[in-house]
């Protein structure tokens, strides 16, 4: 990983150019009065460092006579390593990551104008840290006022993240071998999870498990809050109290995924408790399923991001046409009010089919170029194909659509795969996990 990380410094740096590019180290984050969570490192920050300790500042500065990789961290200090883990220090931080210079947190204030005032622009992301956002806009304005004097400087301040994005889009061998293994780890806590469910079981008791599992295979834990959905619960699309007791004749809607490396799997079943479907069930079950397909078969090397959704909200929208859940035609169904998200269809289907995956669940990149131009697929790109249908107790028709009747409300569904884009068919990382109505009822 090291070569990986050094060949991301030299990209940002020819990118940047004539610039200074800022990164902080994500702030400790408060559970309750003096209690912190775990740490967890700010993705781009880790994506050009891999160093995994809070208290840290990143440097890149293409035009500086000595350093261009800069690193500011905390230093070895014995009481506080005592009652909070260990530290790196200056010293070893040099070698480990491969910076040109490493300083004490304690002198960035003192060093960071010298390393400013070599580039004409500042990249740093705002927004993620106040007290240090004021920090860097008051070192900025210092050097702006005093740009006359030096005749250098920084005149302008930029977000890296339009640089930064495009390049962690694309997956390297090495992050696609972590991604692979947090896929593998969830793909077997889903298989138990199946085989746990039963009516009786509490929802908990199935997260419980499939989050030990991600530990005990040596995973950073879950991804994002596990998602265990009995009976309407599914309906409800970031459910996580999971406090249910799953019933006889219940689905149950799994999403969860496990962290591995800094990186992240994200896989979502559908299945029934008592491994036999409704007629009902059944068929939205077959529709979520035939949409998914639809659209994973867009997932190719030159279409486009919203190409996968369309495909999906084609099938969907037919389906539940010819289920009399809606009336009209499909065109006027899938465009009108599509401008601000008001399609008839979302009252069935009210989120994208897909996002980004990687460092981040949902990775950073863009989708759309503009409000017209989605953005191509390449090869390297990973993306969930999610669709789902919930017709939740209480929902009401759009205006216009037909009632719904009872025999339909309170069932949820979503299948989720995991799809890497590539120089041919689309590869499913997460095809281990069973979908098939076959594979799931028995």
């Amino acid at each position: 990983m090291q070569a990986d990380y050094q060949q991301r410094r030299e990209t940002l740096k020819a990118k940047i150019g004539t610039g200074v590019a800022v990164f902080k180290s994500a702030p400790r984050a408060v559970m309750h009065n003096d209690v912190e969570y775990n740490f967890r490192q700010d993705s781009d920050f880790y994506y050009l460092t891999g160093f995994n300790e809070p208290g840290a500042v990143a440097i890149f500065a293409p035009n500086h006579s000595e350093h261009q990789f800069i690193l500011f961290v905390r230093p070895k200090d014995l009481e506080q390593e005592t009652w909070s883990g260990r530290r790196v220090g200056v010293d070893a931080a040099k070698d480990l990551c491969g910076a040109d210079a490493v300083f004490p947190i304690a002198e960035l204030d003192e060093k960071l104008p010298g390393y400013l005032e070599t580039g004409d622009q500042i990249y740093y992301h705002l927004g993620r840290d106040e007290k240090f956002d004021q920090k860097i806009l008051n070192h900025y304005q210092h050097l702006l006022r005093t740009l006359p004097k030096r005749g250098t400087g920084p005149v302008a301040l930029a977000d890296p993240t339009a640089i930064l994005a495009p390049l962690r889009l694309i997956k390297s061998p090495s992050e696609l071998a972590l991604i692979t293994r947090a896929i593998e780890i969830t793909v077997e806590a889903h298989k138990l999870a199946r085989e746990m469910a039963k009516p009786g079981c509490y929802e908990y008791e199935i997260q419980a498990e499939m989050e030990r599992l991600f530990r005990l295979r040596g995973g950073d834990g879950p991804a994002y809050p596990s998602i265990v959905a009995s009976g309407e619960n599914a309906c409800i699309l970031h459910y996580t109290e999971n406090k249910r007791q799953l019933q006889a004749g219940d689905l149950l809607l799994i999403d969860a995924g496990c962290a591995y490396g800094y990186y992240n799997a994200d896989i979502t079943r559908t299945f029934p408790v008592s491994r036999t479907f409704t007629d009902e069930q059944y068929i939205l079950y077959n529709l979520v399923l035939k949409a998914q397909k639809a659209a994973i078969a867009q997932a190719w090397s030159g279409n486009t991001f919203n190409q996968v959704h369309e495909a999906a909200v084609q099938v969907i929208v037919e389906g539940l046409l010819e289920l009399n859940l809606l009336a009209g035609d499909v065109e006027t169904l899938m465009t009108e009010g599509k401008e601000d998200n008001k399609q008839k269809y979302r009252t069935f289907f009210m989120h994208g089919t897909s996002h980004w995956l990687g460092l981040d669940v949902h990775d950073v990149g863009l989708y759309k170029h503009n409000k017209e131009t989605w953005v191509t697929l390449q090869p390297g790109q990973l993306l969930t194909v999610e669709p789902g249908i919930y017709i939740a107790p209480e929902v009401q028709p759009a205006e216009g659509q037909p009632e719904i009747p009872d025999k339909w409300r309170g069932l949820g569904i979503r299948i989720e795969d995991d799809v890497l884009i590539t120089t041919g068919e689309p590869d499913i990382l997460t095809a281990a996990v069973p979908k098939e109505i076959v594979d799931i009822t028995n």
